[in-house]
């Protein structure tokens, strides 16, 4: 009798032992894949997000549904494929955006940028009128428009290249 008590109990042992060690590995793997650390570096996106935080990037939310205007996103970056940038989604796909001097218009409404500072404002790019927004990819900018590279100047962002919604600081 002692015997089988024994031998149910090391059983009972090793079966829970394994148990977590495979709903480790699991829950590891799902976080993995899931969410992505990334770390800003450079101003184009001030005040919003500060050079050297640490952001999480969700990875998953835009397979259920598709980026939105006004989500700041991770991506990599057209002009530098060894790079991954993060900038605020402004035209979707089949916009119609003009930029002139500092005043963004999308689909004839101006925007208002509450995220933009006035200090921030500025276009060291051409201003240009009327671009519509190419089927599966996004027209993004920085929140610091004097000091960031974004659609003005490399065009814009395919669907494929984009890494995930900047979910928390």
């Amino acid at each position: 009798m002692d015997l089988e008590l024994d031998f149910e109990k090391r059983y009972r042992l090793v079966r829970e032992v394994i148990e977590t060690i495979v709903l480790t590995v699991l829950m590891f793997l799902v976080i993995r894949l899931a969410v992505q650390n990334f770390n800003i570096d450079g101003h184009s996106m001030e005040p919003s997000l500060h050079d050297t935080e640490l952001i999480l990037v969700d990875k998953w939310s835009y397979h259920f549904h598709t980026p939105a205007r006004g989500d700041v996103i991770v991506f990599v970056a057209p002009p530098n494929p060894s790079q991954d940038y993060i900038k605020r989604i402004i035209g979707l796909p089949g916009d119609v955006v003009t930029i002139q001097d500092t005043r963004v218009i999308v689909n004839g409404k101006q925007l208002k940028e509450f995220y933009v500072k006035p200090e921030n404002q500025g276009n060291p790019y051409p201003s240009f009128t009327n671009r519509v927004v190419p089927p599966d990819a996004y027209l993004v900018l920085g929140d610091n428009r004097n000091g960031s590279s974004d659609s003005r100047d490399w065009g814009c962002v395919p669907r494929k290249n984009i890494v995930g919604r900047a979910a928390l600081v």
